[in-house]
């Protein structure tokens, strides 16, 4: 599963009886659950359920894992329709929706490229093997049968990668669990996709929002309740090439290439799942064609720090300076 860096600091009181925060690894990040319930049983099962749901949705989702159904998927549906899980199928469906509202910004068709990169080795593909795989990052390519639940991809080659929604989507999981088991006050977070349920102590979660350049340096501080919160950036997963770009993970799909002119998005939304696949989406889309996008979606805001280091809001929170 793609490593989405943790993006930005949660700034929380310290834990007092009734609260359980935990910590732990998974999907190449760390995620951690922070909690109250008056019953220390309840509280413990709790968390234990969150790293439980975690570590399910990681064995299903990752690309990496060869076992996985996402992995089993790459290897068999451009030969023939692969049936999948209601869970993936559904996962699917709801990526190629927002691959149509982003008009292709978002596109999890792109690990037909990204593969192509090892940013731990410092590797990219030349001008030649971009040139000859970027026709198969197209998520049109991505043939969804509903009524027998399947997915053929068009062409041999194409490669699906969910990172870009999938650790939003084991969070609003995680949340749903925590409901049912009667936790009213979380925090859970999986990189750099978190939900803010209820409050924290009697106030409001207050997230701090990392900024790109300066590593101890805040952009700004957000108080929350009952909101996701989603990061992308360009500064913890890339390496320098020989001519000094950076090259990073949040790849254009028109292009295969590394996005340039954003440093980092972070949206507000009420689900983590459309946050987490809408800052990928802002930041290919760039400054203004991503705030026009977020202001035409009810209940989405947007901060964007762009490549000279300017910050811009959506109206709606630069309406509250």
């Amino acid at each position: 599963m793609m490593i989405r860096c943790l993006c930005f600091l949660l700034l929380a009181n310290t834990a007092w009886a009734g609260w359980v925060d935990h910590h732990f690894q998974v999907m190449g990040t760390e995620a951690r659950v922070r909690l109250w319930h008056e019953q220390s049983d309840v509280a413990e099962a709790a968390v234990r359920a969150v790293e439980r749901e975690m570590r399910r949705i990681d064995e299903t989702l990752s690309p990496y894992k060869s076992g996985s159904e996402l992995s089993r998927m790459n290897q068999r549906a451009s030969a023939a329709p692969y049936a999948v899980s209601d869970e993936l199928f559904r996962l699917l469906l709801q990526s190629k929706k927002i691959s149509d509202l982003t008009g292709g910004a978002f596109d999890v068709t792109f690990s037909s490229v990204g593969y192509l990169y090892d940013y731990r080795k410092g590797i990219k593909p030349d001008a030649a093997t971009l040139e000859q795989h970027r026709p198969l990052v197209n998520y049109h390519a991505l043939l969804l049968d509903p009524a027998k639940q399947t997915v053929r991809y068009a062409k041999q080659g194409v490669r699906v990668d969910l990172g870009g929604i999938a650790k939003g989507y084991a969070v609003d999981r995680c949340i749903a669990i925590l409901r049912q088991m009667g936790v009213q006050h979380a925090l859970v977070t999986a990189g750099g996709d978190s939900y803010a349920l209820g409050d924290n102590f009697g106030k409001l979660w207050r997230v701090g929002i990392k900024h790109p350049r300066q590593k101890d340096k805040l952009v700004t501080v957000l108080p929350v309740k009952d909101l996701a919160v989603s990061t992308s950036g360009d500064y913890e997963r890339f390496f320098m090439d020989d001519k000094g770009e950076r090259i990073h993970h949040i790849l254009n799909p028109k292009t295969g290439r590394p996005v340039h002119g954003v440093q980092s998005v972070t949206i507000l939304a009420t689900n983590s799942t459309l946050a987490d696949a809408l800052s990928t989406s802002v930041f290919v889309l760039g400054v203004q064609r991503g705030m026009q996008l977020v202001e035409s979606l009810p209940g989405v805001s947007v901060i964007v720090v762009d490549d000279q280091g300017q910050v811009h809001y959506s109206s709606d929170l630069a309406s509250r300076d």
